[in-house]
């Protein structure tokens, strides 16, 4: 997620969020009289000569590098051709594929979900035949996949619920010698909640159509983004495909040192091992799939034609927001960190913009409009949710007005 508060889980740092740490940190050095400890359980760590061929057990295929390099797409679409499971474009019956990309945000997730409920209440948004989703933006995607079913649930996850319904604080067992300074428990109970085995079969059913959900997490240890096949997970019918659904939307809302890393059993060598995986946000805040992949290129393989219209939602601002820094270590620190993660954030837009424009793809960005003023009182303050939601949900049932590229390229854009 790209917004993160230190104890949420959902997204990347702000400056409110690290401040809120700071307190922790503080309170820590106050109480170090008392520390305790914490146990974290030893794992078999995957070795780096075997992390290429690391599979989930019975589960073959479902998920590829978020960097992979063009031989191991190759690799990766003719494994998937010859099991009749790939990308196949034929299987989208239209001219016109629609693209979905949903970024991180923690509680500014409900623009997002505000913005795609007000669209669907508009009755003018289209059906998506490929969404990506990271971070909160992972808790948005298998939603917006459904359609108009989703809109209802989406709605509830991001304004009826708070900060207890997300998270527990753990601060002195994680700093000494734990994993992170909370428990992500209340999260996963959130998540079993709407993710359960109905919802598994809507979306293994949307899968065998040949639309394909996304969702972004970053392999710690590789310090690579991973991307899982949402859709292959649902219909592989495997006794764990419902646990891992799960713990994949936990993992890639899971921010390093807040939330506990999500661990995942794999084999290679024909041993088993334990893989480590975080925040998708970590590596790609927004992403549609590898660089490497070109779908031009897909379009050729299948022998199909079509044009593509991509929709990226960013949950946060893309404008410079002004606000005096005082001049102390933490403040300095938390305001730089908070500049340095929004502006990789900018960067992400600007590569999907360089790939929608070597393939074709008609570009089109929402992100929280600049003159939403409304402050959040702590992480995952549901006054706060609820006035962005609504404010998302207007734009969406008025039409919002798409930008065609990026901040800064916009008037390069226009002369083209």
């Amino acid at each position: 997620m790209t917004r993160c508060l230190p104890a949420n889980g959902l997204c990347e740092p702000t400056f409110s969020a690290l401040r809120t740490l700071a307190g922790w940190l503080m309170a820590l050095t106050l109480a170090a009289v008392v520390s305790g400890c914490a146990t974290v359980m030893p794992r078999n760590v995957l070795p780096e000569s075997l992390v290429d061929e690391a599979e989930l057990i019975g589960m073959p295929g479902i998920r590829i590098w978020g960097d992979a390099s063009a031989r191991e797409l190759d690799g990766a679409i003719a494994a998937a051709t010859s099991r009749g499971e790939g990308i196949r474009p034929s299987a989208v019956r239209t001219d016109v594929v629609n693209l979905l990309a949903i970024s991180g945000g923690a509680e500014d997730g409900a623009f997002g979900a505000g913005l795609l409920s007000g669209w669907g209440a508009a009755k003018t948004r289209p059906r998506f035949d490929y969404v990506t989703g990271v971070s909160a933006g992972a808790l948005i995607a298998p939603f917006a996949f459904l359609g108009a079913k989703g809109d209802k649930p989406l709605q509830e996850m991001f304004t009826r619920y708070g900060q207890s319904d997300i998270l527990t604080a753990n601060v002195l067992p994680g700093l000494f010698g734990g994993s992170a300074v909370a428990d992500s428990a209340p999260l996963a109970r959130l998540i079993d909640k709407y993710v359960d085995r109905q919802f598994l079969r809507e979306i293994a059913r949307e899968r065998r159509k040949g639309r394909v959900l996304l969702i972004g997490t970053t392999n710690i240890d590789a310090q690579r983004p991973v991307l899982w096949d949402m859709g292959r997970i649902a219909m592989s019918e495997h006794r764990e495909a419902l646990p891992l659904f799960r713990k994949v939307l936990l993992a890639s809302a899971s921010v390093p040192g807040a939330f506990p890393p999500v661990r995942f059993k794999v084999r290679a060598g024909g041993q088993t091992y334990e893989e480590m995986h975080v925040d998708g946000g970590i590596t790609q805040q927004v992403f549609l799939a590898p660089s490497a992949l070109a779908f031009r290129e897909l379009d050729r393989i299948f022998g199909t034609t079509a044009s593509r219209r991509l929709y990226i939602v960013r949950n946060g601002k893309i404008s410079p927001e002004w606000e005096p820094v005082e001049e102390k270590v933490l403040p300095i620190a938390q305001r730089s960190i908070s500049t340095l993660i929004k502006n990789q954030g900018i960067g992400d837009l600007y590569r999907m913009h360089a790939t929608a424009r070597r393939d074709g793809i008609d570009y089109n960005l929402a992100a929280i409009p600049a003159d939403f003023t409304v402050k959040s009182n702590g992480p995952f303050d549901r006054s706060y949710m609820m006035a962005l939601f609504a404010v998302g949900q207007k734009l969406g049932r008025n039409g919002y007005r798409w930008l065609k590229a990026p901040p800064g390229l916009e008037a390069v854009v226009s002369r083209d």
